[in-house]
């Protein structure tokens, strides 16, 4: 039997038109502000690999940023969008994304980038099936670096940061230590209080929590892609 080898040239062509391939296919997201996001999908979802870091709603209204303890407080009072960076700093901007109020994720001019939607619980709920439950998905979601103690290996380069939080007295924490991100979905049994669902994940645990926060919560964000 004739074996016919593939000639190095022929060989060089295939990697390279297969490497080209790769690159056009590379799947990402584009916010208003014109910031681009790459994207990981799992089965039919597809996620933003980084948290949302838009200034503008997706029709280009501008939402305010609240730096103060003080301007935090007051636009929660007053039912109104606001963002920050963590500690008011934009070089932590750069690296963990933007904080948002409960007003900001949940209002109708939409902040998530047309054709796509803020994460709900069923996203969550999906993702966190997909990756074999609340008790072993966290080091899948979490970053091979960047945690205080414990990284994660980032199965499916969901590239979780430990980006902190703000309190709804306007007080920042737990950064290095905590990944937390809006739910945008409200608790049934108290449909009509100040608490959202939101979903957590702890530098010493390897388990995706749920957790009710308060409106004026300042979280992350993630988005997904709408499903025609």
């Amino acid at each position: 039997m004739k074996i016919s080898l593939i000639k190095p040239s022929v060989l060089i062509s295939f990697m390279l038109l297969f490497t080209v391939s790769l690159t056009v296919h590379a799947q990402t997201m584009k916010d208003v502000n014109d910031n681009v996001y790459k994207t990981t999908k799992l089965g039919i979802q597809e996620w933003s690999a980084s948290n949302l870091n838009v200034t503008a709603f997706r029709n280009g209204d501008i939402i305010p940023e609240a730096k103060t303890k003080e301007a935090w407080v007051k636009a929660s009072v007053e039912e109104k969008p606001a963002w920050c960076y963590f500690k008011n700093d934009p070089v932590n901007g750069l690296k963990y994304g933007k904080l948002y109020n409960w007003y900001a994720i949940n209002d109708k001019r939409g902040l998530a980038p047309n054709g796509w939607h803020i994460s709900i619980n069923r996203d969550w709920e999906l993702l966190i099936k997909n990756l074999l439950g609340i008790d072993y998905a966290g080091p899948k979601l979490k970053s091979t670096s960047g945690w205080k103690s414990k990284n994660g290996v980032n199965k499916i380069n969901f590239s979780a940061l430990p980006g902190g939080l703000r309190s709804e007295d306007g007080e920042f924490n737990s950064l290095g230590t905590v990944c937390q991100w809006w739910s945008n979905t409200q608790p049934v049994e108290v449909a009509k209080s100040n608490l959202i669902y939101s979903v957590k994940l702890n530098d010493n645990s390897v388990e995706v929590s749920y957790i009710k926060v308060k409106k004026a919560t300042g979280l992350s964000v993630r988005c997904v892609k709408d499903v025609k």
